[in-house]
């Protein structure tokens, strides 16, 4: 990959952190949204990010550390002028692969949820005892939406036919996928908000579902709305923010986790606090991954 330090990178942090050679972490912005079905915003994801953490702290309160000091690199946005679903996760595999082979930590910034097909199938042929813990209000099982197999309702079934995914934090399914769900229970494991509201660790619970190199994929509706109303389909009953980061720290130090992804934000002009979060998401998870100790 060749280095270009953009003008507006992850945390407008000081080139002597965000150039690609020296850098452990590389942001891919992925602006697409070709199958979103309701509002619509999500391509303008990426910027809203990039915007949001160059007026971010970047010592981390509770890390105690300069995260970005690791080395972030900040890669130009793909570009996906025209393309269809299919091609535009190609792109991504494509992308995200080219970071891996660099030795680097890929950082995917959606864009919409089906581009997190095309990284899993990057994630796949590099760690082969690969699975996805996937954090989404929806259950994404649909085996085709709108006649796309890669629309965005169907992202989790894709992956599941790639490798094991574990949902969690999910609250809105269709019958098709409840059947489905019925019949295969072997690829998808469920932690359901229901779930979470009776088991008594479920963070545990969880991390004993995943194998130990784990690929963390998280549409931003997750959260409740009340945290985060800027995503396409938001759903009540989301996740807490020290929940959300509880559990990401928990897994950050019981599992090898090789890559993320934070997608589906569809920013407003009216409310920039949903931008924030979502940068803060990507900076603490950086954090979680290279300064907590397994």
């Amino acid at each position: 990959m060749e280095e270009i330090i953009l003008e507006k990178r992850f945390g407008d942090i000081g080139k002597e952190w965000a150039g690609f050679k020296k850098a452990k972490a590389c942001i891919i912005q992925a602006p697409y949204e070709g199958t979103v079905t309701y509002k619509k915003g999500a391509s303008k994801g990426p910027e809203a990010i990039i915007n949001a953490s160059s007026n971010m702290e970047l010592f981390d309160d509770e890390l105690q550390t300069e995260t970005y000091k690791i080395g972030i690199y900040t890669a130009e946005p793909i570009n996906f002028a025209g393309d269809s679903p299919d091609k535009a996760v190609n792109k991504v595999k494509n992308t995200v692969s080219e970071v891996l082979a660099a030795g680097k930590f890929p950082v995917l910034l959606g864009g919409e949820h089906s581009l997190t097909i095309g990284a899993v199938s990057a994630f796949k042929e590099a760690f082969p005892n690969l699975s996805v813990l996937y954090l989404d209000a929806h259950y994404d099982l649909r085996d085709e939406y709108r006649g796309s197999k890669y629309n965005h309702a169907c992202v989790a079934r894709r992956i599941q036919e790639i490798c094991p995914v574990v949902e969690t934090g999910v609250r809105s399914l269709s019958k098709g996928e409840k059947d489905f769900l019925d019949t295969t229970p072997e690829r998808v494991k469920i932690m359901s908000v229901y779930d979470i509201l009776e088991a008594y660790n479920w963070k545990k619970e969880v991390s004993k579902m995943l194998s130990d190199t784990v690929y963390i994929s998280i549409d931003l509706d997750v959260f409740d709305p009340s945290l985060m109303p800027s995503s396409g389909a938001p759903e009540p009953g989301g996740l807490g923010w020290y929940e959300f980061l509880d559990f990401l720290k928990l897994i950050a130090k019981e599992k090898k986790v090789v890559g993320f992804d934070v997608v589906e934000l569809a920013p407003a002009e009216s409310d920039v606090a949903p931008d924030f979060l979502a940068a803060k998401v990507v900076y603490r998870l950086l954090g979680y991954v290279f300064n907590t100790k397994r």
